[in-house]
């Protein structure tokens, strides 16, 4: 029996997909990743998210892999929302917005893993050093007020 590559894909698992991303076999991770990151897996968004940014496996598109990152980050994936905060840092992708930078910055650096923990800081006290006050209390105001939500 012959497998559409639709059905290869299927059979695959996002920790393949992982596999095939660290061995930069950018295009069989791309396959794999997609039909997990539609159904809503937070983990193979933010790979999808990382593809589009680079142009790994996939054409480079900032708008595109920041709606990736935007899925990701909603459902909680501290490195969708420290990737987001950039994006929208560098008005790449989305319109530039610092306080929708600050807020996405702030939730990462709140679920960052240790060892990714300083360099998350110090880039969101980079973006905050450009903020006024008003900016900095809004950005906060909205970290605090999210909350995640899983795609159904």
């Amino acid at each position: 029996m012959l497998l559409a590559a639709g059905d290869v894909a299927e059979a695959a698992t996002v920790r393949q997909g992982v596999a095939a991303f660290d061995r930069q076999n950018y295009v069989r991770a791309s396959q794999i990743f997609i039909p997990f990151a539609e159904r809503g897996d937070p983990a193979a968004q933010t790979y999808l998210g990382i593809m589009f940014e680079t142009g790994r496996g996939v054409p480079q598109n900032y708008t595109e892999a920041a709606m990736w990152y935007r899925r990701a980050a909603e459902q909680g994936d501290s490195l969708a929302q420290y990737s987001l905060g950039l994006l929208y840092d560098r008005g790449l992708g989305v319109p530039q917005d610092i306080v929708e930078a600050s807020k996405w910055l702030n939730l990462a650096v709140a679920a960052a893993p240790p060892r990714a923990r300083e360099a998350r800081v110090r880039i969101r006290d980079a973006v905050t050093s450009k903020m006024t006050r008003g900016e900095i209390a809004q950005a906060r105001l909205r970290a605090l007020e999210w909350v995640p939500s899983r795609e159904r």
